[in-house]
């Protein structure tokens, strides 16, 4: 009996330590400089401070336990808030605030200049654009989204098709 317990206790144990809690964000220069030396594809979480559907995204869809794991394994993670005063320096590139715009020039690019919050900016191993996706999105919305491009199916299928056959056949099993 005591070996059944302390195998059980082990065994959640290892579950727990494996299950993570919250994705693990960077900041857009950590992001750029690990994909340097190990290239992974990079989700950009475009926010400003007083965007009430950048809290909600916060608190309910970065917080699903799939989203969660999905992103950390496949994706470096990274909060921008496009109204930092802060200057961005990504290889050569420099990016500072823009005044006019109330912005900083990286969030302005990012955005490809329509500015939206919140907007999820994806971009490839090499750090290229693959797309900037505006507007508040639930879990499951969002976990498609992550899927599709995390899984390179942008590459060989429209969306609405991955969203319709592809995912569902993928991830049936998942409870979003």
């Amino acid at each position: 009996m005591r070996i059944k317990l302390t195998f059980l206790i082990l065994l959640l144990s290892v579950v727990f330590a494996n299950a993570q809690t919250k994705i693990n964000w960077l900041s857009i220069e950590d992001a750029y400089a690990k994909q340097k030396i190990t290239p992974k594809k990079v989700l950009i979480d475009v926010y400003t401070g007083w965007c009430g559907w950048c809290k909600v995204m916060d608190r309910e869809t970065f917080t699903n336990a799939e989203v969660i794991n999905y992103v950390n394994q496949n994706y470096y993670a990274v909060k921008l808030d496009a109204e930092s005063k802060k200057t961005i320096k990504l290889g050569t590139s420099v990016y500072k605030f823009d005044e006019a715009n109330r912005s900083n020039e990286a969030a302005i690019a990012l955005l490809q200049g329509k500015m939206s919050y919140p907007s999820i900016v994806y971009l490839d191993e090499a750090f290229n654009m693959i797309q900037p996706v505006p507007g508040y999105m639930n879990a499951k919305d969002f976990h498609q989204i992550i899927t599709y491009f995390g899984g390179n199916f942008h590459k060989k299928e429209q969306f609405e098709n991955y969203k319709g056959i592809t995912y569902s056949k993928l991830f049936s099993k998942k409870a979003m």
